[in-house]
């Protein structure tokens, strides 16, 4: 069957093993996820019940080696999150949250002991973990944080607020960076300890179908054994921030041909002035322009997926494909919907449901201003950030 979102043959760029993956989560997808994501969707509700079969198909903690997690390639991953976000953008931020953030930090930053204690509970979605990073005056300057971890004899006291923390309503642990007289740093934090308290953030235009929290921590109390010792400094959460660029990269071009293809069978279906909408020019030149984005997409997606495969890939060239497809995914979503026309308003499509969401993706990782100084900082050698 001929696929109208592959003009190239971007199948022919991947092996067996990864067409598997990719076509075992797209089944998920279709099966589970779009029967269901309007509802969802509208009642601002995250479908728990079906963490227990993403850690059945080896969706958290995915790339990840040892500990019980699946130790699957980056282009995989990556697939899977093109696939997940095709369904809906909460769908695969919470395989981003759970294994790019919180399960990548304890992976790359934990002792053993640590791994040990929380990946492969976590790697089964029978712990739940979330990554407080963003505070409420913080947004895009983690530098500037107010979180401070005071030292108290072996262990801590944090006191603090953060904001935009996905699933910390519902996660078991949380990856809390704070300030430290020794720079910022990063701790373990069971969320039943006393002081920790999360808020599910409502009335949200975008992410309906995701948690995303508050966070106040008040004179909450850790042992030394919470602290994440190989991470001092912005580079340990930043490194984290890399792993779940990546999946965006990927996610975006999920939402966006998603949207296509819903834009291109009802444009064959609607008639308008006797003949399908399909049939027009104007009609032609959408379809073509989406499609030429999507395969471009996809193909900077696979590029870096190989690199960063090869342990090649640079943060700018994360930047890179983080900005470039969020900024087209958005526009092809947006576009999809114009050409729904009045229909494109309802949850019976997908397109503003994409769009909407891609607000968020767009914002969360970093803004568009951001990489968009990171890469003008790569090409120039001038920060221009201040």
């Amino acid at each position: 069957m001929i696929d109208p979102s592959d003009l190239i043959d971007l199948d022919g760029l991947l092996t067996d093993g990864e067409r598997a993956v990719r076509d075992g989560v797209r089944e998920f997808v279709d099966t589970e996820i779009r029967p269901n994501i309007a509802g969802w969707y509208d009642r601002a509700e995250f479908p728990l019940e079906l963490v227990p079969r993403l850690a059945e198909l080896g969706l958290l903690g995915m790339h990840i080696e040892g500990y019980g997690c699946p130790g699957r390639s980056s282009v995989e991953y990556g697939l899977a999150a093109l696939e997940l976000e095709a369904g809906d953008s909460g769908l695969r931020t919470f395989v981003s949250v759970q294994g790019s953030l919180a399960m990548s930090a304890i992976a790359k930053h934990g002792t053993e002991e640590q791994k040990n204690e929380w990946l492969p509970a976590m790697a089964a979605g029978s712990v739940l973990g979330c990554f407080g990073l963003t505070e409420p005056a913080g947004g895009s300057d983690p530098g500037s944080m107010l979180t401070f971890a005071k030292k108290d004899g072996d262990g801590w006291i944090l006191n603090g607020s953060k904001r935009w923390i996905g699933l910390a309503s519902v996660a078991q642990v949380a990856i809390i960076w704070a300030m430290t007289d020794d720079g910022v740093r990063g701790f373990l934090v069971p969320t039943d300890t006393r002081g920790f308290t999360a808020t599910p953030i409502a009335q949200k235009l975008s992410m309906r179908a995701s948690i995303q929290c508050d966070v106040e921590l008040t004179d909450l109390r850790l042992p030394g054994t919470a602290l994440l010792p190989g991470a001092k400094g912005l580079r340990g959460p930043f490194e984290c921030l890399n792993e779940a660029r990546y999946g965006i990269i990927w996610g975006a071009m999920g939402a966006a041909r998603d949207s296509y293809l819903a834009a291109l069978d009802y444009s064959k279906e609607r008639l308008q002035f006797g003949k399908p909408l399909a049939g027009y020019q104007l009609t032609q030149l959408k379809l073509v322009d989406m499609a030429l984005e999507i395969n471009k997409g996809i193909l900077l997606a696979l590029q870096l997926g190989r690199l960063k495969d090869a342990g090649a890939v640079q943060p700018h060239q994360i930047s890179m494909g983080k900005l470039n497809n969020c900024r087209e995914a958005i526009a092809i979503c947006r576009e999809a919907r114009a050409m729904l026309g009045g229909n494109g308003i309802t949850l019976d499509h997908s397109p503003l449901r994409h769009a909407n969401n891609l607000e968020s993706v767009r914002t969360y990782e970093g803004t568009d201003e951001i990489h968009t100084l990171i890469l003008g900082n790569h090409i120039t050698g001038i920060s221009a950030f201040r």
